[in-house]
């Protein structure tokens, strides 16, 4: 079992920056690949980025690459989502995932396959 939980967002201006934080109970953090997804009002859930449990390979939507920076820290049991060159159309619930699986290289951006999941924490871009 993971619990999971998010800090960090807020209200920013449109060409900000936010860092968001998920932080992992448990002594199997390295277990699991994590992943970010947010959900924007009356739009369905979307992937944002997701890291491999060792932190060598990471995956972007393509609407955030270049822009966002997953990254992960196991020793604190944390994965992070630096946003910079924010946009109001990131604006949306951010979630972080976990995912077991001790790939180096596979990571999944489908939700259906994220076995936990945090309460999420709003990110709002302002123009």
């Amino acid at each position: 079992q993971v619990q999971l939980v998010e800090s960090g967002g807020g209200l920013v201006q449109a060409g900000g920056s936010l860092r968001l934080s998920c932080a992992a109970s448990g002594r199997t953090f390295s277990r699991y690949a994590m992943g970010w997804f947010r959900q924007a009002p009356g739009k369905e859930r979307e992937f944002v980025a997701a890291i491999v449990w060792s932190g060598g390979t990471t995956y972007y939507a393509d609407s955030v690459k270049g822009r966002f920076t997953i990254s992960r820290d196991n020793a604190k049991n944390t994965v992070y989502l630096q946003m910079n060159s924010l946009k109001p159309e990131d604006t949306a619930v951010y979630y972080c995932a976990a995912r077991q699986s001790r790939s180096r290289t596979v990571v999944s951006g489908r939700g259906s396959e994220y076995d936990y999941w945090g309460q999420g924490t709003q990110v709002t871009v302002s123009s």
